[in-house]
């Protein structure tokens, strides 16, 4: 008889370590979840990194080939050389992530206007080297599209994990943080009005 009540005690006990256990698993759960989006967000992160790098290595090129022929872009040029040199010296990190978008965006918008100067110099447009150039260019925007879609996605999973209950008190305990999304700026959404650049 004695034996049994210890035994029935015991039921108490045993179903609160399992509830403990059971509670346990599902944080641990939770924290290598955000743990694993954080670290795929940051490894998209870093493709477009590796993709903007590519892209600003060949900027120069097509600025030393365009400069021969444009002269009276030179404003334009020293803007994109200077923005190329700023965005080049961001940390290649999530927390500086914003930052680096923006002076990007501002790139690709100078970018956009110097393909369209190259409408008025004929001699340009057939030049080897700058077809080359501008190939790769286009080419090396089609990864960089491809990287940000990438990117996205990954940042929605991080960031939905972060926000909803449960999980977002575990990464408030751990320090993970929504990770900011590409969005296409005021001036990349707009046309580009050609007629302004042929004045």
């Amino acid at each position: 008889m004695e034996k049994q009540f210890i035994t029935w005690c015991n039921i108490p006990a045993i179903l609160g370590f399992m509830v403990l256990v059971v509670i346990c698993a599902a944080l641990y759960s939770m924290y290598v979840r955000l743990i694993k989006l954080k670290n795929t967000t940051a490894e998209a992160f870093s493709d477009i990194d590796v993709q903007l790098k590519k892209r600003y290595d060949l900027i120069p090129n097509i600025l030393t080939i365009a400069n021969k022929f444009m002269e009276h872009e030179r404003g334009l040029f020293e803007q994109i050389t200077a923005l190329r040199s700023q965005v080049n010296s961001i940390p290649s990190d999530l927390e500086h992530a914003q930052q680096k978008f923006e002076i990007d965006s501002k790139i690709s918008s100078l970018m956009g206007q110097v393909r369209v100067q190259l409408e008025n110099y004929p001699q340009l447009k057939s030049d080897q080297t700058m077809l080359q150039a501008m190939q790769t260019y286009e080419e090396q925007e089609a990864h960089i599209a491809a990287a940000r879609s990438f990117y996205n996605a990954a940042v929605k999973e991080l960031n939905n994990a972060v926000e909803i209950f449960p999980s977002s008190l575990i990464a408030l305990l751990i320090g993970v943080k929504q990770a900011p999304f590409i969005k296409a700026e005021g001036k990349e959404t707009e046309r580009i009005d050609a007629s302004q650049y042929f004045n």
